[in-house]
């Protein structure tokens, strides 16, 4: 049996398991999820999605699910296909303005008429749980790392778990997509790695990625990265998910990297499915918590005789 199917053994450190380590980021969301209800804040975050939902309903479903086991309410708001611009727009300024919301996810894809940056860049930051704002972005630039994009935080803390020193670690980033590659560039710099991006213009990729003592990849390009690009005992962080066609007939699910190969020679290895995906979760409910905290600090602000989105619009009239 090929490594890649037996995943060898649950106790095998090689490999970063993102079940486990997604686990211990909701046990510490579940405690603050609970004491914000408490106080009158309870999180809650809305979905929305747009046209055939089929290709997102898989992360749909998981993200309810996870958040509805933390205790975190999760809502979802469908449009049609041939919703407009001005609709969904329309919609994502009444969940800015609502007290009650905590966070809004964009789900991808959209159709071809709306324009994914638009819709996220509409979402209020304080609000956007996802990181995709370009302020929340933008933000990392100048180390403020309060929301960030969430797949590129669940990479980096994918890393941090092996133990390795990431002060003037060597690192390769292959891909430099605006949403994944560069933030975990920023996010790297910002712990004091050492950091090259490398792309598909760049010549020789396998002299680079033999250097580092730790690689991420995230292309969409099955298998790209094997074993002998890779130095021995270096951690390879895994964010492709592709879907491949099998002899039987079948599909499966992997990454960028060849599994079996890199396996043999990393130190630490990330699996797919089940490792960066389950940690991406946590970090966007974790998100969701920080985002019901800074909405709650603003709205104590600006209400200096306290304000609860669970208190009721129209105080009882004193008989």
């Amino acid at each position: 049996m090929a490594l890649s199917e037996a995943r060898k053994t649950p106790v095998d450190h090689k490999i970063l398991d993102g079940r486990v380590i997604g686990e211990g980021i909701r046990a510490e969301v579940a405690r603050e999820a609970r004491a914000l209800a408490d106080a009158g804040w309870p999180p809650r975050l809305i979905s929305i999605a747009v046209g055939d939902t089929d290709a997102a309903m898989i992360y749909i479903r998981n993200q309810q699910r996870v958040a509805e086991k933390l205790g975190i309410a999760f809502e979802q708001k469908l449009f049609p296909a041939e919703a407009t611009r001005a609709e969904v727009l329309a919609a994502i300024a009444a969940l800015n303005a609502d007290p009650r919301v905590t966070g809004i996810i964009i789900q991808r894809p959209v159709p071809d008429h709306l324009l994914i940056k638009e819709l996220q860049g509409a979402v209020h930051p304080f609000k956007d749980v996802e990181g995709m704002h370009p302020a929340s972005i933008g933000n990392i630039v100048y180390n403020d790392l309060v929301m960030g994009p969430c797949t590129s935080v669940a990479a980096v803390e994918m890393l941090k778990h092996t133990g390795l020193r990431l002060q003037g670690l060597e690192v390769v980033v292959i891909g430099h997509s605006e949403i994944v590659g560069k933030p975990i560039a920023f996010l790297l710099m910002s712990e004091g790695a050492t950091v090259t991006v490398c792309h598909h213009m760049t010549r020789n990729l396998q002299v680079h990625s033999r250097q580092a003592d730790a690689v991420f990849v995230a292309v969409g390009k099955p298998g790209l990265v094997t074993g002998n690009m890779i130095k021995p005992g270096a951690a390879v962080i895994d964010i492709g998910i592709n879907q491949i066609d099998l002899p039987d007939g079948g599909t499966r699910v992997v990454g960028d990297a060849d599994y079996d190969s890199c396996y043999d020679v990393a130190g630490w290895i990330t699996p797919v499915p089940g490792g960066v995906g389950p940690v991406t979760v946590s970090i966007l409910l974790r998100n969701l918590v920080t985002a019901a905290k800074l909405q709650r600090g603003h709205y104590e602000r600006a209400f200096r005789g306290g304000f609860s989105p669970c208190a009721p619009a129209i105080a009882p009239v004193a008989e």
